[in-house]
């Protein structure tokens, strides 16, 4: 899925980020979201190296990266400290200054890296989703129907982690073929159901247990702050955010330069929009 990449861990202060690299110029960090790694820019990743120098990491807890502890009120799973990692992955690779792309939980590291490092990111993509903030303050019936597991995973543990271990194949799939039936290859199915044990379940967990609890308290004290680099916002015509959600008017309440726009399919654009999607990066870092 990736000819060409070239596999390295990294070291940061909090763990051992995975991560692949290819390409030559401008620097582009390319995040992942739940319950994914890396390879779900298997389709434009490539394509992308053609013209950045393009490195795909796992988030800590996920793939083959590390599992930090939990940390006092989930601080080891927060956006802060996942940011702070990929800081220091794309410093590893001798960038101090690059271009991130973020899906879903990637999207929500990719905000906190915007805000926390102004200086290090040149523009940001945040691919549907819309700030954690604002979802925990506006939850409707609507909301909670269709992202159930927001707060079925914030659960203390062991309870979500005993529940999805049980039968991790099947929650697994349900992730996916609920939400894009025929989209995701045998290849990276795969390799997402490889690397979805016990500890990627418990940090997932902890993801979603930070986002409602540490990165509230980040986000509470940040709300008078705005991401001023460019910042692109994609959405999925037929997911949930696009219904929910004015998707562009949201991050224009949290970026001075923020544009965007719906693309076809559903929630994992990467894979169910592939074009779309990278005809829409490429045009938005190539400026």
């Amino acid at each position: 899925m990736f000819d060409g990449f070239t596999t390295s861990k990294i070291q940061t202060t909090g763990a051992t980020i995975h991560a692949i690299s290819a390409g030559s110029g401008p620097p582009l960090l390319l995040l992942h979201g739940y319950p994914q790694t890396h390879v779900m820019w298997h389709r434009i990743a490539p394509r992308l190296a053609e013209k950045f120098t393009v490195i795909a990491a796992d988030l800590r807890g996920y793939g083959d990266s590390s599992k930090p502890d939990d940390g006092k009120n989930h601080f080891g799973y927060s956006k802060r400290a996942m940011a702070q990692d990929q800081v220091e992955v794309m410093h590893h690779f001798g960038f101090d200054k690059f271009f991130v792309a973020g899906h879903d939980r990637g999207g929500r590291v990719a905000h906190r890296l915007a805000l926390d490092h102004p200086d290090r990111v040149m523009r940001v993509a945040v691919l549907d989703i819309v700030p954690t903030h604002k979802l925990f303050h506006t939850v409707t019936k609507e909301f909670a129907t269709v992202y159930y597991h927001w707060f079925f995973l914030i659960q203390p543990a062991p309870f979500p982690e005993t529940l999805i271990g049980a039968n991790p194949a099947f929650y697994l799939e349900s992730r996916f073929r609920r939400l894009m039936p025929d989209r995701v290859t045998p290849e990276a199915y795969a390799e997402y159901l490889r690397c979805w044990n016990a500890g990627a379940i418990h940090a997932s967990c902890e993801d979603y247990r930070a986002a409602a609890s540490v990165d509230l308290e980040h986000d509470d004290a940040d709300l008078h702050r705005k991401i001023e680099c460019p910042l692109l916002a994609l959405w999925a015509e037929h997911g949930a955010m696009h219904p929910l959600y004015d998707v562009l008017a949201t991050w224009r309440e949290r970026a001075s330069n923020a544009t965007g726009k719906a693309l076809p399919g559903g929630h994992f654009l990467p894979e169910e929009s592939p074009e779309q999607t990278l005809a829409e990066l490429m045009a938005f870092f190539a400026r």
